[in-house]
Formats: C-alpha cells, sequence, structure tokens
C-alpha cells in the first residue's frame, strides 16, 4: 500500500468521515455511558463487514488482517458534561459536548479501518482497532487493558493522535513526540472533614469542618511552593470547596475536590502521600476526622523514541515534509501544557506514540481550544488523520515482519 493510494481512498471516504464525525457530535456521551454511541460504531465496522467485540465496560475492539506483529490504533469515545455553545450546524442538545474532539477521533478511525478493509490481504500482520470510552475521568484505557485489549492476539506497539483546536500550525500539521514523557501523570482526589456542628454562637461546643479544610488548603500549597524543586514539573489543583448550609451555623462537614499532575512517576507519588499527610495531621490538630479518597488517575505517558521515529518517517512521507514536526523543535510551554491522557496505561505495556493533528488556526476562526464549551475544530483534518493512522499502521508492520519468526 503506497501513499498516494491511502491519501486517494481517504479522500474517496472524506465526506463520509465527516457525517459520522457530525452524528457523533450531536449525539455525545460520557464516561462508561456510551450506550448510543457504541452501537454506532458496532453498526460502522458492521457496514465494512469487520467483526468487533466489546472489550470492559463500553469498549469495542476490531481488527483486520492476521498473525504477528500486532500495531494497535487507539480512538477515545467520550464526550464531556459541557453545555455547547458552539458555532455549528450539528449541536448536541442533551447537556454534553464533544468539547475534546474525541467525535473526530472516532470517526477518524472508522476512516482508517475503511481504508485498510480495502487492502485487508496485503496487510503483513495484524492492525488492532481500539474504540474507548471514559477518557476524560482517566478510566477507560486501564478498563480496557484489564479485559484483554491488549491479547489476543498480543500487541506489539500502539499510536493514538488527538486534534487540536486553536493552535497556531497549519490545519493538518502532524506533531511527532520527543522520546520520553509526552503528557503528565493526573489523580482526582475527593478530602472529606467531619467535624462537630453546633449554632454560631457557641462555636467552642463544635469543631469547624470549613475552618479546618481552610487550613488544608494553605497547607497543601505548600507542597509547590517549598516541596518541589524548580525542575519538577508539576501542580496541585483545589477546584472545589463547599461546606455548611446556613449563615449562622457551624458545618459538621467540609469537602473538597482537586486534581494532580506531574511529569515524573515518582514525583506524583510524592505529591499523593503528602497530600495525605498534610490533610489528615491538620484534620487531627484541630480534631476533625479527615478522609482522602483518590478518585481515578493515571501515570505519565511514555512515548517511545524509536517507534516515534518510525512514524514520524511514514508521516512524511504521506503528509509531506513540510507538514511534519517533532515536539522537540517546541519549547517546554508547548509540551509540558499538562492535559493528562490515559493512553498512558497503554503505553507503559507496550511501545507507543501519541500523535498531535493541528486542526484548527487561530487566525482562521479557531481561536477556542479544548474543553471549552465554543470550541470548534476544522473538519478538513479528517481524512488526512485517517490517511496517516492507516499508513503509518501498514508501514510498520511491513517493515517489522520479521517480529513474526519470534513468536
Amino acid at each position: 500500500m503506497d501513499a498516494k493510494t491511502i491519501l486517494n481512498n481517504s479522500r474517496e471516504i472524506g465526506e463520509n468521515i465527516i457525517k459520522t464525525r457530525r452524528w457523533l457530535h450531536s449525539h455525545a456521551e460520557t464516561g462508561f455511558d456510551l450506550a448510543e454511541t457504541v452501537g454506532f460504531v458496532k453498526d460502522k465496522l458492521s457496514e465494512l463487514k469487520i467483526e468487533c467485540h466489546d472489550c470492559g465496560k463500553s469498549g469495542v475492539v476490531a481488527a483486520l488482517g492476521s498473525g504477528a506483529p500486532v500495531f494497535l490504533l487507539r480512538a477515545d469515545m467520550d464526550a464531556l458534561p459541557i453545555k455547547e455553545m458552539a458555532d455549528v450546524d450539528f449541536p448536541c442538545e442533551n447537556g454534553n459536548m464533544h468539547a475534546c474532539g474525541h467525535d473526530m477521533h472516532t470517526a477518524i478511525l472508522l476512516g482508517a479501518a475503511a481504508i485498510l478493509k480495502k487492502h485487508e490481504k496485503d496487510i503483513k500482520g495484524t492492525v488492532k482497532f481500539m474504540f474507548q470510552p471514559a477518557e476524560e475521568n482517566l478510566s477507560g484505557a486501564k478498563n480496557m487493558i484489564e479485559n484483554g485489549v491488549l491479547e489476543n492476539p498480543a500487541v506489539d506497539c500502539a499510536m493514538m493522535l488527538h486534534v487540536l483546536a486553536g493552535f497556531p500550525l497549519k490545519t493538518g500539521t502532524v506533531i511527532v513526540p520527543a522520546d520520553g514523557v509526552g503528557a503528565p501523570a493526573a489523580d482526582y482526589f475527593t478530602i472529606n472533614v467531619q467535624g462537630k456542628g453546633c449554632h454560631g454562637s457557641t462555636p467552642h461546643l463544635g469543631v469547624d469542618s470549613i475552618t479546618v479544610a481552610a487550613h488544608i488548603l494553605l497547607g497543601l500549597q505548600e507542597i509547590s511552593a517549598r516541596e518541589l524543586g524548580v525542575s519538577d514539573d508539576a501542580l496541585l489543583t483545589i477546584g472545589l470547596f463547599h461546606g455548611g448550609t446556613a449563615g449562622n451555623v457551624i458545618a459538621d462537614t467540609a469537602v473538597m475536590q482537586g486534581t494532580m499532575r506531574a511529569f515524573d512517576d515518582d514525583t506524583r507519588e510524592m505529591m499523593k502521600k503528602r497530600l495525605v499527610e498534610i490533610a489528615e495531621n491538620i484534620g487531627a490538630s484541630y480534631r476533625a476526622k479527615v478522609t482522602v479518597t483518590f478518585d481515578s488517575g493515571c501515570p505519565t505517558l511514555e512515548n517511545d523514541g524509536q517507534l516515534a521515529l518510525e512514524i514520524e518517517k511514514y508521516a512524511k512521507e504521506i503528509m509531506g515534509e513540510g507538514l511534519v514536526v517533532n515536539a522537540s523543535t517546541f519549547g517546554k510551554e508547548q509540551t509540558h501544557r499538562g492535559g493528562s491522557e490515559d493512553f498512558a496505561y497503554v503505553s507503559k505495556k507496550v511501545p507507543s506514540v501519541m500523535l498531535g493533528i493541528a486542526a484548527g488556526e487561530p487566525e482562521k476562526g479557531f481561536k477556542y481550544n479544548q474543553h471549552h464549551p465554543k470550541v470548534t475544530f476544522d473538519e478538513s483534518v479528517m481524512e488526512k488523520c485517517s490517511a496517516v493512522m492507516a499508513y503509518c499502521a501498514t508501514k510498520w508492520l511491513e517493515n517489522n515482519t520479521k517480529l513474526k519468526n519470534n513468536l
């Protein structure tokens, strides 16, 4: 399969890829609750005569070709619980929104599957398709791995791509990662403070949970200020703080929720340990009981340097030199933006690469970034993305058939 043929194939189905994306966009669902989305994906695969099966909670897996080596392509399917404000002709009206581009990812991977189905007999091994739920809460990849997505047949390496809205590069530019950490580890946490309620006129008879929580909030800031060095890329955010029901009552309970992110797994574990110690000990000093719960999270995403070099070569073959850049040429403010990605779980199991695709230049009206209720994406990149995924997978298989002899 040469690059020209793959590009022609992608152009032939370009309108259908966009149509698929728009249906997914207007039927946005969140987390693992993807009944309509999963049904739609399975129907599309069935139309292509590609066998698929369920994997874990709302995951879908399919494959083309046979034997080793095995190259996995992944797309996430979930949206965000955001009320859409984007100016599009196909809005979602159920209170959810594909504000991170996962509708595009799913449509792109279905497009790649359609291209590869035309050339199934020429695939030198197996291309595996991973349609994943619950990326936004960093739970879906782990669940699919636990349910065998990387097995039967065993995956040798994996790739995903992420569209980038409002990114200052020409639309369609492929951003190939440098070797090493490409996305930080993340953890969501909840801190519950149990005090003792009483009347506001007799504070000495109670334990003010709000006061305790406020001291915890300030204490946690010292992790960044005094326990991390200048070279440690990490942060801690408290995004929810709630306590009390009336102005003249000492609140017996308070709750805080937040996130932590770190570009190093050891730093991540240190921060989690110190968060628990600080919260619990401050609580004890004020006679309150504090419970810290880590709700979900993921490790750092590790891009494999050798695989990235191969993918960069293939991307240039199909997109041209001018539309492929290496992330190592960017400054730290671009490569360490802070968004986490639960494809990290896959990257800890097999050599993996996360590509970025510029999908909307600010000067052309795409001025909002991911997760904004007004974000829009340039759909013209989608057919090219399908071509990149299909071409990179098949070229890697062609050039790594020696792996067959090792099984």
